[in-house]
């Protein structure tokens, strides 16, 4: 079995702050936040001031080949019982993972630094790589032999019904709490960015001042969500088919166009109205059932509910094409010479009374 499975940035955290060290960590995937989570902990925690300035060396992809990697890694601290080497950008390193043919005792040989050095990495190093975007090649040896011999992180980004969960733990792990509502918030217009998401929550919370519990309050004036007209907002009151409403947002929004463009709009709309067509024909007798699904918690999940009850079927089909129209209209096709604000009244009239 992959020693790879079940390791998580928690856990590599976890070990670190007990100061249980590997020689050597890949830290690689999708989600960059979880990479950096790790990989800036080592550089900040493990050496002490005095000790980094001759034993920790940050490195980066573009500019270092493998061959220097491991010169770096194989020195011995100077004057310290370890040295850090963290190769950031690690997937610019253009020979990472290129194989080189050598004869050994007559015998034309293939091998690869990386794989090589972490066969038997020096124990007073600790070789961080932070590669990015992307995973090694699991079928090559080069992987096979970083998952038997070195801590290796797969990181991946978060379907949007994990987010709550996450966005409660991150602010719980810094000793606050984070109410509903403003969990609701942030994932619908940060999104699933968790380094955005982090950036956030870090700002909100230095403007706490002496409070220990983040509400929505605190998210629409510390991260710039205006909580009467937002795409959230629109959205439910397009589910409660509140035309007043609808259209007091559509005119800020007309006024207010760089901060709302209209294609991250339509975008957001079409999220909404696929979600209500689900709940319509998958039927769901509760926001527990929907929530699966629909792949968002169930207090979300319940509006959707509500909200599918107002419209039928064809219209929530009609709905996709006036989408449709609009978005082609917004990049200058269709509808005449209609500027954005007037093709979302247009929209928005059309959704509400078709």
């Amino acid at each position: 079995m992959a020693k790879s499975i079940g390791v998580s940035s928690d856990s590599i955290l976890s070990d670190l702050k007990l100061k249980k060290y590997a020689p050597l960590y890949f830290l690689q995937g999708t989600e960059p936040f979880f990479i950096d989570q790790v990989s800036d902990y080592i550089e900040k925690n493990i050496l002490s001031a005095a000790d980094k300035g001759f034993n920790q060396t940050i490195l980066y992809g573009k500019d270092t080949t493998i061959g220097a990697i491991i010169t770096a890694a194989k020195r011995f601290p100077m004057m310290a019982e370890r040295q850090v080497v963290i190769v950031k950008e690690a997937q610019d390193v253009s020979d990472l993972e290129k194989y080189i043919k050598n004869k050994v005792g007559g015998k034309e040989l293939e091998y690869n630094a990386l794989e090589e050095y972490a066969r038997k990495p020096l124990t007073s190093t600790i070789l961080v790589f932070c590669f990015k975007n992307k995973t090694l090649d699991g079928r090559k040896a080069l992987a096979k032999v970083i998952d038997e011999n070195a801590i290796l992180l797969t990181s991946k980004g978060l379907y949007d019904n994990e987010l709550p969960v996450w966005i409660s733990n991150y602010v719980k792990s810094i000793g606050y709490q984070i109410n509903e509502q403003a969990v609701r918030l942030l994932c619908e217009f940060v999104g699933n960015n968790l380094s955005r998401l982090s950036n956030e929550i870090d700002k909100i919370i230095i403007n706490l001042k002496d409070e220990k519990t983040i509400s929505d309050t605190h998210v629409v004036k510390f991260v710039g969500v205006s909580k009467e007209y937002n795409v959230f907002e629109l959205q439910k009151a397009l589910g409660q088919k509140n035309v007043l409403l609808c259209n007091k947002i559509i005119h800020y929004f007309s006024e207010n166009a760089k901060e709302n463009p209209i294609q991250m709009t339509i975008g957001n709309l079409f999220g909404y109205f696929s979600k209500l067509l689900l709940v319509k024909v998958n039927k769901p007798t509760n926001e527990f059932d929907a929530s699966k699904f629909l792949g968002v918690p169930p207090f979300i999940a319940k509006d959707y509910l509500q909200s599918a009850n107002k419209y039928t079927a064809n219209q929530l089909i009609n709905t996709f094409s006036y989408l449709k129209d609009a978005d082609m209209a917004s990049k200058g096709l269709g509808m005449g010479t209609l500027d954005d604000g007037e093709i979302l009244k247009e929209l928005i009239f059309k959704i509400l009374h078709n």
